[in-house]
């Protein structure tokens, strides 16, 4: 139990109390509306169906005004930027958006339909007491009409059609049933059905149309292409140069291209290091939108300049806080080395100029790939990172494992012929290539052998199945001892 709060503690923290203002706003506005004289004559009309129905409209308000906030990633990227001076911790919150934003989402859900069928309900109730079904008072209260200070408590006024067709009529045809159908159909629509509904989301309103009108300006500019490379497994490296444009290791950009679709924006995380003048991506074929920026780019003529690309970013990922942990376990899955990648050239710059502020004094890092084909485009950094580390005489800082998940025999037997040479037969490495899947139990007790009072930070770029290993791995060799080896899962998440 003491592991998993060190990873998920302060998450499961913020849960607790967004679940808690949830139920205390529920709670609240039922109470006010089933018990308070305010509501006494509305009440007698719909009964309990009144509190079910604004119970849950003041939790929809409030989660209305949450919606929004985690998909700024500008404002994100600021946040973070304002944390350095605070823990790790706080900024890892930061990297769980969109597991917040879905969350959020759940709740609108669960809460439109309890408000959807409540209101429903009360239509029904209100047709009836139009028409005299129930008591005296109820007869009475719907028969009010306008006065200079009040309005009527009851919106049905017509009973000259047939009673089963009024709740459908009443729905289709005021803007209280409208709303509820537009609700339905599309939970977002849900700030037409109150103007009190404005307070609540109109401040994130803004923020998201700041969001997008920068995302305009910044597409905009002007981005020019320093190279284009097309590397084995259908894999196409942009480098690309705009004024202004500034990162950190790990950070990703949102690319568009008009001449395939105006609307589409993709995320890619960048390659390069800060310290190049330029910025890269990788991008695999994976899809139809990357499967036509590979062919215009294969169709250009030599020396030509690229298809007219929008830069959105960067934002900030979890892959910045790298260097602020002593020891590092980074772990791709296939294109999901691309943050890593970026990470290891700021390294390789930094042991160039000495840079004695390099906090980090341990690398562990992991490649799993399904193919040989993708090692190669990578293989060429840890090449200049190996004879680096050796010239300088710390062979033992950057550890690296490649991991082939998919193979023939032929290949497991021509590797095992050339086992004795200095050289690994697939990547042209010292460090040989293993064949299937890390045992994770065995790497995870060893680096905590080797760094028996470190703090870890685990990151991975990769699927979500492979993230609940690494993070349940985190919990379970983390020492609750603060003087021994503790584990912080990061993920990558776009």
């Amino acid at each position: 139990m003491g592991n998993w709060i060190i990873n998920n503690g302060l998450s499961a923290f913020i849960v607790v109390v967004w679940m808690g203002i949830n139920l205390f706003l529920f709670v609240w506005f039922y109470l006010l509306y089933d018990t308070g004289d305010a509501f006494f004559y509305t009440r007698h009309l719909l009964g309990s169906a009144l509190s079910w129905a604004r119970a849950p409209a003041a939790v929809l308000n409030f989660n209305c005004m949450l919606i929004l906030l985690p998909v700024c990633r500008n404002l994100l990227s600021l946040l973070r930027g304002s944390f350095v001076c605070c823990g790790r911790t706080m900024r890892k919150q930061l990297d769980k958006n969109l597991t917040f934003h879905k969350l959020v989402a759940y709740m609108i859900a669960l809460m439109t339909a309890v408000h959807t069928v409540a209101h429903l309900l009360n239509v029904e109730w209100l047709n009836n007491s139009r028409r005299g079904m129930y008591d005296v008072l109820s007869t009475a209260l719907s028969n009010l009409s306008d006065s200079e200070n009040t309005t009527y408590l009851n919106p049905v006024r017509r009973i000259d059609i047939n009673a089963q067709q009024t709740p459908t009529y009443f729905v289709f045809t005021s803007i209280a049933g409208l709303t509820g159908v537009v609700i339905t159909l599309a939970l977002i629509l849900i700030i037409t059905s109150s103007m009190e509904t404005w307070w609540w989301v109109i401040g994130p309103m803004i923020l998201y149309v700041c969001e997008r009108v920068l995302r305009f300006i910044r597409y905009m500019q002007r981005v020019q292409y320093r190279k284009i490379v097309m590397h084995p497994s259908k894999v196409l490296e942009l480098q690309l140069v705009k004024d202004g444009f500034k990162m950190e290791v790990g950070q990703y950009v949102f690319l568009n291209c008009p001449a395939i679709s105006q609307l589409e924006w993709h995320p890619f995380t960048m390659t390069s290091a800060p310290e190049e003048d330029f910025f890269s991506v990788h991008i695999r074929s994976a899809g139809d939108w990357t499967d036509k920026l590979i062919d215009i780019v294969q169709n250009l003529p030599e020396g030509a300049q690229g298809p007219k690309m929008g830069v959105d970013g960067p934002f900030g990922t979890a892959s910045e806080d790298v260097f602020d942990y002593e020891v590092s376990m980074l772990v791709g899955a296939g294109i999901g080395v691309t943050p890593f990648a970026s990470i290891l050239k700021s390294i390789w710059y930094k042991f160039k100029i000495s840079n004695s502020k390099l906090r980090t004094r341990k690398i562990y890092f992991y490649w799993l790939c399904r193919e040989t084909h993708a090692f190669e485009w990578f293989s060429d950094l840890l090449q200049v990172l190996e004879k680096e580390m050796e010239e300088r005489g710390m062979g033992n800082f950057l550890t690296y494992k490649l991991y082939l998940t998919g193979w023939d025999q032929n290949l497991r037997f021509h590797e095992g012929v050339h086992f004795e040479e200095d050289t690994d037969v697939v990547t042209g490495l010292k460090q040989k290539t293993h064949y299937g899947r890390p045992a994770w139990d065995k790497e995870f007790e060893q680096v905590r052998k080797e760094n028996p009072t470190s703090v870890v930070g685990t990151f991975l770029c990769g699927p979500a199945v492979l993230a609940k290993v690494l993070e349940k791995k985190c919990a379970k060799y983390s020492d609750v001892d603060p003087r021994k080896t503790k584990f912080y899962f990061n993920k990558e998440n776009f």
